[in-house]
């Protein structure tokens, strides 16, 4: 082999190791002191080389502990961790680190409740997910992906399919509203409004879709009877 050659081969080799280490995630171990019971947590960063989140952590401790997000208060070396999205070495948090956990877990009756709350979740997630394909073939459709003459047959489906989805996610309101949650109950309530928000939003998505549908049939209907003039 030339020595032209062999330069060419080690600047590959080192570009892809290079290449490797910059791809691999940070994994980093602590131990989190909670009450009297010690926590081995085990966290593995993002692609972007950032490396763990508090927020990692925390979700890592609602797991462990059952403590949740909103309860939680970790503190290093006397300091509280407030930014959720903040590397956890930006707080200089490293291998073998040792952290506090203060915060109370919910109760039997306030998890039961929150249980009620993401089978709930569950079934917002399923209809988004029936109104974005929706959207999507809405879209395909309005981009000349079907012959002109099978459109109207095609809008008034689509039309058909977003008014079942509205009565699902306003069902799923209705189930919202049915759950009488008592003061103390802060993780289910801050849950509860989030869902409400949501599913307004998906509401208020309908209805722009079914906008925009009937828009696109007046257009169809309009040049239908142009040409038939």
């Amino acid at each position: 082999m030339s020595q032209l050659a062999v330069c060419f081969s080690l600047a590959v080799i080192l570009k892809n190791k290079t290449k490797t280490t910059k791809c691999q995630k940070q994994t980093i171990t602590v131990t989190v002191a909670y009450g009297s019971t010690k926590h081995s947590i085990t966290l593995t960063g993002q692609d972007d080389g950032k490396g763990p989140i508090v927020k990692d952590l925390s979700d890592a401790l609602t797991q462990a502990t059952g403590v949740p997000q909103t309860s939680q208060k970790l503190i290093f070396k006397g300091k509280s961790l407030k930014d959720m999205e903040e590397s956890l070495s930006s707080y200089g948090i490293k291998e073998g680190c040792k952290l506090m956990l203060i915060g109370k877990r919910n109760s039997p009756e306030e998890e039961a409740e929150l249980k009620k709350l993401k089978d709930i979740e569950k079934s917002v997630e399923q209809t988004a997910k029936k109104l974005e394909k929706v959207d999507g073939e809405l879209t395909g459709l309005k981009n000349g992906f079907l012959a002109k003459d099978l459109q109207a047959e095609a809008l008034g489906k689509l039309d058909h399919r977003v008014k079942i989805a509205a009565e699902q996610f306003m069902k799923i309101l209705e189930q919202i509203d049915a759950l009488s949650l008592p003061e103390n109950f802060n993780d289910c309530r801050m849950k509860k409004k989030g869902l409400v928000k949501t599913v307004q939003d998906f509401l208020a998505q309908c209805d722009k879709i079914e906008a925009c549908i009937s828009d696109h049939l007046s257009k169809i209907q309009s040049k239908n009877l142009a040409l038939a003039e």
